[in-house]
């Protein structure tokens, strides 16, 4: 594997920015203040991969990539630090384009490579594009090479939605010869975080002040084992064929709850498995939503941080029937996408909790993920057909979502197939102890369609009676905190400031 060349790559001091300093919001500020956060932030990055293939024009590529990066605010963001950090807007920020030749095993080394790097927040352009040629491949029996186009993002500044509406604006670009047609885009990062500024928190700090226990949450689906050996974010998968993903989603549609409730369902059972519990008992993990539903004009195609991990927390009662709990998760959900702006942080503020303290004290270790990114572009689509070209997803890779040790994230496939993966810090949770928690998932998702009306959990969770418990070591306790910011009804943006930011 040997670099080819790395065109216009950031160096030296960044320009002065042009416009007043934004506030930090809260999941960034959550980010910032984790370890190493705002200097190499390689615990919160993000890989997504794309294959290339057909004519591939370079040059065009890192010009198009350029132009993006001139239009859309975010990719010019950086950080200043301070004991109020703030995000500032720069003039001129260049796309950093790499070029890269690997067989398999290069390519898995230079992804691990990539993430390990980070970024330099307090540096504009917080996205890197990386081309990969794979020796020895072709376009179906034609004579083009294939190539993988991998983008790795920081989630303090960037989410997978955004990264999905930037490859979007890239191929506009290249196919309009490498300059994205149109201004700067608005609305931006800017008015997002002034819709932030402007909303009451009252509402949902009474919302999640009921609907959070006062009594211990379970939140880890594993017990309690000692640290691995290994380190880095290992990735799990298995697979449920169409016909076996086509038969949890007829359930749960004729229970009137979506296909969501399902897979959460199967978690949390996984969760109150894992603790022992024999009575009723509150279990906790997180689940994803992308933050774009508010009233923003475009804020679905916006690209920022919006995506948020959110605590998910309900009781469980072993003997009541099993629908009861895909209700109560559908009904929390519905609730929650009001507040889906709202930072975990804040939640466990209101809610006298200590997020990443001692066990029992938090709302969530885990999370539940199902996919969700913007439709795209059939034209876009169409148009690189026909000048040759196919662009496919292929794979995802990093962090879980909210920097959890754990997660599970799915996907649906072409095929209706849904790909279920176990994403794990292995230095808490073995990589075969992942395997065994994403078997005992797949098996209570294959069984649930098979339960009758008057099943419980309990039942259910007779299917994995004698499989033995995956293992996960405690996290390293962090001191206790309040979050630093402002008071429980002040504005949603994060820093040290008890009243609105500048």
């Amino acid at each position: 594997m040997a670099r080819q060349h790395r065109p216009h790559a950031l160096r030296g001091r960044p320009a002065a920015p042009r416009r007043p300093a934004l506030p930090v919001i809260w999941p960034q500020h959550d980010l910032l203040r984790g370890p190493g956060g705002h200097r190499r932030a390689a615990g919160h990055v993000e890989q997504l991969t794309w294959r290339w293939s057909g004519p591939l024009d370079t040059e065009r590529f890192t010009a198009a990539w350029q132009s993006v990066v001139d239009r859309e605010s975010v990719l010019r963001a950086a950080l200043v630090l301070g004991p109020k950090p703030r995000l500032v807007v720069h003039d001129r920020a260049r796309a950093e384009v790499a070029h890269h030749r690997a067989d398999t095993a290069g390519f898995e080394r230079l992804l691990e490579r990539d993430r390990r790097r980070g970024f330099d927040l307090r540096r504009p352009s917080p996205l890197r594009v990386t081309l990969v040629d794979l020796a020895g491949e072709r376009a179906g029996c034609g004579p083009q090479p294939v190539t993988r186009v991998v983008l790795t993002f920081p989630h303090a500044l960037l989410d997978a939605w955004s990264v999905h509406l930037l490859l979007e604006e890239f191929c506009r670009a290249y196919l309009a010869g490498g300059t994205l047609p149109g201004g700067e885009r608005r609305p931006d990062l800017r008015d997002w975080v002034g819709w932030l500024q402007r909303q009451d928190l009252a509402p949902a700090r009474d919302f999640w002040i009921r609907a959070v226990p006062g009594d211990p949450v379970t939140v880890v689906p594993a017990r309690p084992g000692p640290r691995t050996r290994q380190r880095g974010h290992g990735r799990v998968e298995v697979r449920l064929s169409p016909a076996e993903a086509a038969r949890l989603h007829r359930w749960a549609a004729l229970r009137s709850v979506p296909e969501s409730s399902a897979l959460q369902t199967a978690w949390a059972l996984l969760l109150y498995r894992a603790a022992g519990h024999q009575e009723t008992a509150a279990v906790g993990f997180g689940v994803t939503v992308s933050g774009r539903g508010i009233a923003l004009d475009c804020a679905e195609r916006l690209p920022g941080p919006m995506r948020n991990c959110l605590p998910m927390v309900v009781r469980l009662d072993p003997r009541q029937p099993l629908g009861l709990l895909l209700e109560a998760l559908r009904d929390r959900a519905l609730d929650m996408a009001a507040y889906e702006w709202v930072s975990t942080a804040l939640v466990h503020h209101w809610t006298g909790r200590t997020a990443g303290g001692a066990a029992g004290g938090e709302l969530m270790q885990s999370a539940v993920s199902v996919e969700s990114t913007p439709r795209p572009r059939t034209d876009t689509r169409t148009e690189l057909a026909g000048a040759g070209v196919a662009l496919e997803p292929e794979r995802a890779a990093g962090a879980g979502p909210g920097g959890l040790p754990l997660a599970l994230l799915v996907h649906r496939g072409t095929d209706g197939s849904l790909t279920c993966t176990v994403v794990h810090d292995r230095s808490l949770i073995s990589d075969g102890d992942a395997h065994l928690l994403a078997d005992h998932c797949a098996r209570l998702l294959r069984h649930l369609p098979h339960t009758g009306e008057l099943a419980t959990p309990a039942d259910v969770l007779d299917v994995l009676a004698g499989q033995e418990l995956p293992r996960i070591a405690p996290r390293r306790r962090r001191p206790a905190r309040t979050p630093a910011g402002p008071p429980a009804d002040g504005p949603v943006t994060g820093g040290p400031a008890t009243g609105p930011p500048p």
